[in-house]
């Protein structure tokens, strides 16, 4: 690898770490003032309203990551994550200054139109300019941005709540807007041409859709070799993003029922965004080994054993451990999968598999929220919110464990000269 393409590599890798530092701060700033929210007597929140208000955000992720990523692979990744940032910062100063509930919960669907688009357009980003054996690192590394900002929130929240108004650490949310100047001028306008990791891919793409250069690139992910991995890839992602937001939203004010006070319950939230930091960067390292797949059945299943230890009376220690195990299985499985799907499809149409697998997976980031605050008001046992995550952990390592191999995908899918 030549000097300047080590430095366009390293440069696209602090782009998109920073620009997934203010994703995941504000993904995870409503969890982290979830117990001041509860108890300030204006707006009359409740626990559902609370899982309401994680739903409502994750509402809008779906219309972000399937128009990005779209808009990524047609129009070059520059613009639309211009737009993205700026968008999501703007509608964060909206939540700051919201005078009634009803505002605010209008104000996170706003903002989860612009999380929702980042994510993907990052992704793709940084795999097409990454170097080829190191893309799930790589990946891995910029996807602990969102684990950053999510430490960054509990920080934050530990340092200033409950002394100052929950709403001022939204404020915190619209400084990115200055970053805007920035992404136009760094980021390239283009998306590079096919790899060839992915020619063989980009074949069995082009077989269906007759020119992969048009917008039809929806109708490639259904092409004979990509059609199975394209629907198990929306299940794991579903499944993946259930544990992220469910935790995200709902860790603290579990941890709050359990018998801790507020400071304590933030230090798990702490260690949690901790453990998908650094775990995220040890399983990259495996993944690119060869063992992505494998890998990632692992942390699915890590999630699940972390989630029924905390549940159990244990020393604080270990309890401060598991929560940093959760971190990864949840968080740090979510950026494999990114990672898995960004590697799976060639380049002409990787921001569109990766918008819409986690355009159709942010149902998950609906669901999540809810899920818990159902559980949580209609089982009374203590608990009950921990034994919540195991059912979609385990189904999710089941599900990447199905994903059939590229080569075996390449197997079933007609050539290109066949197909003509």
């Amino acid at each position: 690898m030549s000097a300047s393409t080590a430095r366009r590599s390293t440069a696209g890798l602090a782009l998109g770490l920073l620009i997934l530092f203010v994703d995941g701060y504000d993904i995870f700033v409503l969890g982290t003032v979830g117990p001041s929210l509860l108890v300030y007597q204006p707006w009359g929140a409740t626990p559902a309203t609370l899982g309401l208000l994680g739903s409502v955000t994750a509402l809008g992720m779906p219309i972000g990551a399937i128009t990005a990523g779209w808009a990524g692979d047609i129009w070059g990744r520059r613009a639309p994550m211009t737009i993205s940032l700026g968008w999501v910062s703007i509608w964060m100063l909206l939540s700051a200054v919201a005078p009634t509930l009803g505002l605010f919960a209008a104000t996170r669907l706003g903002t989860g139109i612009g999380i929702g688009a980042l994510v993907p357009l990052v992704v793709a980003f940084v795999t097409d300019w990454a170097p080829q054996a190191r893309r799930s690192l790589f990946v891995g590394i910029a996807l602990t941005g969102v684990a950053f900002g999510g430490l960054a929130a509990a920080l934050v929240g530990r340092a200033v709540l409950p002394g100052l108004h929950f709403q001022l650490l939204f404020l915190a949310g619209s400084v990115p807007l200055l970053l805007v100047p920035l992404v136009w001028r760094v980021m390239p306008r283009t998306v590079p041409r096919a790899d060839t990791e992915a020619a063989a891919d980009q074949a069995i793409a082009a077989s269906t859709s007759g020119n992969n250069d048009t917008p039809n690139k929806a109708a490639q992910l259904f092409a004979p070799g990509f059609r199975r991995a394209t629907v198990l890839f929306w299940a794991a992602t579903f499944l993946g993003l259930v544990l992220v937001y469910g935790a995200s939203t709902w860790l603290p004010t579990l941890m709050v029922k359990a018998g801790y006070d507020l400071s304590s319950s933030l230090e798990f939230a702490i260690t949690f965004n901790l453990g998908a930091i650094v775990g995220t960067v040890v399983v990259t390292l495996i993944a690119d080994r060869g063992f992505l797949k494998p890998i990632t059945v692992v942390c699915f299943l890590l999630a699940a054993v972390a989630m029924f230890t905390l549940s159990t009376p244990q020393p604080r220690w270990l309890l401060l451990a598991m929560s940093a195990l959760a971190g990864l299985g949840a968080l740090g499985t979510q950026n494999l999968i990114n990672s898995y799907v960004a590697r799976y499809h060639p380049p002409q149409i990787r921001g569109t598999a990766l918008g819409f697998s986690l355009g159709v997976g942010r149902l998950g980031a609906i669901v999540g929220p809810s899920y818990l605050a159902v559980v949580t008001v209609l089982i009374t046992f203590p608990d009950a919110g921990f034994y919540a995550f195991i059912v979609p952990a385990v189904i999710g390592a089941a599900t990447i464990a199905a994903i059939p191999s590229r080569a075996k995908a390449r197997a079933e899918a007609p050539s290109k000269e066949a197909a003509v």
